[in-house]
């Protein structure tokens, strides 16, 4: 199981925090509290005085971490059942998972999970020491929180649909199975320096769009629209029944990227960091592309294999 951050929170409420500003009391009464540091700040030194660069990590207090990006600014969250219901019914598009306290028993929490996943938001059972380290109280459920609200395929997709009556030119990224932030970030950079008119997400599979992914991109990712599809496979299908051409970049194939002939209407789809392209994608697919590579190396970094299929598209189309 893969989280983007490190987080604990003892406010009380479950009103949306950042949990880089945390408090808790250490016994010298009610009302006094001091600041936490960071969650990488509790990693232990070594004797040279600094800490080391992996995800390990020593924590005081009986503090239980979640597994995450040590060095990434704490993911928001937000627990409690009012709280996430709420962002269900209004805000689903901005809600990257939600976590469920395993075995609970509690109606409340089934009823929350329907609703969860009547919108496409990803689910997950958690031991509730996972749960404390995001969020209390939060009453058996956590919501993690995309930094930009997504937008939602049926919003967009006529727009792409008549886009070759209009005589338009039009590029769609498609990013799955990435559950590094960094490289997902660079994707989103990648994607808007070259030209991509919208990205598309899958709706599980993925690293959320967290403080990590919106600091990589270095600015792109409020400029970048990004799209969730309740089914990206249908998505793509649609696409590619509306005349676009669907690619798909791996390794696994005899077609090279260098001098192949791209539609005017393309989908570039690229696959994640160990699992690379996803079976439903390489079965649309129109063409399967290889990116040249020395026979030493065992594969490119997934932002890097999409920058490269984004600018081979694209170097004769922008000046």
């Amino acid at each position: 199981m893969a989280f983007d951050n490190n987080r604990f929170d003892g406010n009380q409420g479950g009103e949306k925090r950042n949990f880089g500003e945390r408090h808790r009391n250490f016994g010298r009464g009610p009302q006094q509290k001091y600041r936490v540091r960071e969650d990488n700040e509790f990693r232990p030194r070594n004797r040279d005085g600094n800490r080391p660069q992996d995800t390990a990590r020593a924590f005081q207090d009986g503090i239980v971490p979640a597994v995450g990006d040590a060095d990434a600014a704490p993911q928001v969250a937000v627990g409690g059942i009012k709280e996430v219901t709420e962002l269900l019914t209004k805000s689903p598009m901005q809600v990257h998972r939600v976590l469920f306290m395993h075995q609970s028993g509690n109606p409340k929490l089934y009823e929350l999970q329907k609703l969860a996943k009547r919108n496409h938001v990803h689910v997950q059972q958690v031991d509730s020491k996972i749960l404390n380290s995001y969020a209390t109280p939060n009453h058996g459920v956590v919501a993690l929180m995309n930094e930009k609200e997504l937008l939602e395929w049926e919003d967009v997709r006529e727009e792409f649909f008549n886009a070759k009556d209009k005589g338009e030119r039009k590029l769609i990224a498609v990013a799955t199975n990435i559950e590094d932030p960094r490289n997902l970030g660079a994707c989103i950079r990648s994607s808007l320096a070259l030209g991509v008119d919208i990205l598309l997400l899958p709706a599980k599979g993925m690293c959320g769009i967290t403080p990590s992914v919106a600091r990589t991109s270095a600015g792109a990712l409020e400029k970048m629209r990004i799209c969730r599809p309740n089914n990206l496979e249908a998505a793509v299908g649609e696409l590619k029944m509306a005349g676009y051409q669907i690619l798909g970049l791996d390794a696994d194939t005899e077609t090279n990227l260098a001098g192949f002939q791209f539609s005017d209407h393309a989908v570039i789809a690229v696959g994640g960091e160990d699992v690379g392209l996803p079976p439903f994608i390489k079965k649309q697919c129109d063409a399967v592309l290889r990116i040249p590579m020395m026979p030493e190396a065992h594969s490119y970094n997934a932002s890097v294999a999409l920058s490269l299929g984004l600018y081979e598209y694209s170097r004769l189309r922008i000046k």
